[in-house]
């Protein structure tokens, strides 16, 4: 009977030691492995998610605009709250890229055919000529039949500011450029809260733009515009879950 109260002593001894030093050990590994089982959880969501663009370390926004579209309406970027878009900068006489950016709109457009909350903002770079009478006829050669893709006209000076200064998507007038003004032919992508939007490249950054249509100069053939539009629709499905 003495032995075996000693026996049970030893026994208790053994577990509490065991206890003291091994237990903390198992539960911070349980502890650490919740956490990496987190941050796995945490960095597929996020890799899926779309980033915001920065200027100045702030979220780059839309900036404010007023114009009339191809029905002589007034429109503004509060019209396009609640509603993911694209936005471009184009002419009705382009020679060279727009017609195929805008061919490219209208199968993004035709995509989203059921869906309220998507448009498309198109911006003439030449404003004198394209006037809503011009961009309406414009709008029914090319198909474009989705009302809340407006082509807008306005002030010109406002209009290459808001190309130049507020999407820094490149637009000027050329003398020696076909058609005789010049620009990126990118698209930009705006969610629901007017934010500049896009996907990363291997590095981590934004590509900021979707290239609208890809010149021959650089060397890209028709099946890489197509892949550049299959990603733009990809990322505006994604906004529109969001």
């Amino acid at each position: 009977m003495q032995k075996s109260k000693y026996t049970y002593v030893w026994v208790s001894l053994v577990v509490l030691v065991f206890g003291i030093f091994a237990i903390p050990k198992i539960v911070d590994r349980v502890r650490q492995g919740a956490v990496v089982e987190n941050d796995r959880i945490n960095k597929k969501t996020n890799a899926d998610a779309l980033a915001f663009v920065l200027q100045n370390g702030k979220k780059r926004r839309v900036p404010s605009f007023l114009f009339l579209n191809q029905d002589s309406l007034l429109v503004s970027d509060k019209d396009y709250h609640g509603k993911v878009y694209v936005v471009e900068f184009f002419f009705t006489t382009c020679p060279s890229i727009c017609p195929v950016m805008n061919k490219n709109l209208v199968a993004v457009q035709n995509e989203f055919s059921d869906r309220d909350d998507f448009g498309i903002a198109s911006f003439s770079i030449t404003p004198e000529y394209d006037t809503p009478k011009v961009l309406k006829e414009y709008a029914e050669r090319y198909g474009i039949t989705d009302m809340d893709w407006n082509l807008m006209t306005g002030e010109t000076k406002e209009i290459y500011e808001l190309a130049n200064s507020g999407f820094n998507i490149y637009a000027a007038e050329v003398e020696d450029a076909p058609g005789g003004f010049e620009h990126s032919g990118y698209f930009a992508l705006i969610d629901k809260n007017g934010y500049i939007r896009s996907r990363v490249d291997e590095h981590g950054n934004p590509i900021v733009y979707y290239k609208g249509s890809i010149s021959e100069a650089e060397g890209v053939n028709e099946e890489g515009e197509k892949q550049e539009i299959t990603i733009l629709k990809q990322d505006i499905k994604k906004l529109l879950e969001e």
